[in-house]
């Protein structure tokens, strides 16, 4: 395990406001301490206690809450973003996030390159239904459009039994296969970030 200083952080899509208990936000803990076993220390941002105004600038104005975590956004090394599945999709805060970040597109580096190269992203997902697949597909694409690299399988799942009833949160213990997921993209995630961070995109 290399230690310099990787940093993650994960945008948490429930819908629930703190400290309402939350399996996207347990699953997100989850991937913080697996990549915490790669030398990257991180932190959670809880969507659904701020107020994120909808739109595609990066400063919405009026209150807007956006602004202060962008700042924490492009400050990380590493992006993962946790939702639930709600009627087969990500949650409404999660595509709100999405939006946002669509702003990053216009914004660049000194030497011209997209604000955003050199930096990865993730994502976990759960529900009580099928549908991780098809939220993956779409962060992964939304994410990779402004400037995200994805590592390897980088995605960690869990959902239930169709017409289920039970949380993830809830579980006596973690699936193995789940444990093995996260820690794959853990492992996958830091080893890219850790290469982008020594060696970046080239400007031309």
């Amino acid at each position: 395990m290399a230690s310099d200083d990787l940093t993650a952080l994960v945008l948490i899509g429930s819908l629930k406001p703190s400290p309402t208990p939350s399996s996207s936000e347990h699953l997100a803990n989850q991937v913080l301490s697996a990549l915490g076993r790669h030398g990257v220390t991180g932190s959670t941002v809880r969507l659904a206690d701020h107020d994120i105004r909808p739109g595609v600038e990066t400063d919405m104005g009026d209150g807007d809450q956006w602004p202060a975590i962008r700042a924490r956004v492009l400050a990380a090394d590493i992006l993962v973003i946790a939702t639930p599945i709600w009627l087969g999709q990500t949650s409404s805060v999660t595509k709100r996030v999405l939006e946002r970040l669509d702003a990053e597109l216009s914004e660049t580096q000194a030497d011209g390159r997209p604000i955003l190269f050199d930096k990865v992203a993730a994502v976990a997902v759960v529900g009580n239904e099928d549908g991780a697949h098809h939220v993956s597909s779409e962060l992964f694409q939304a994410l990779n459009d402004v400037g995200y690299s994805i590592a390897p399988q980088a995605v960690t799942y869990w959902v239930g039994e169709a017409m289920g009833s039970v949380d993830y949160r809830d579980l006596p213990e973690t699936p193995v296969s789940v444990a093995s997921t996260t820690e794959t993209l853990a492992r996958n995630t830091a080893h890219l970030a850790r290469l982008l961070r020594t060696q970046g995109y080239p400007a031309e």
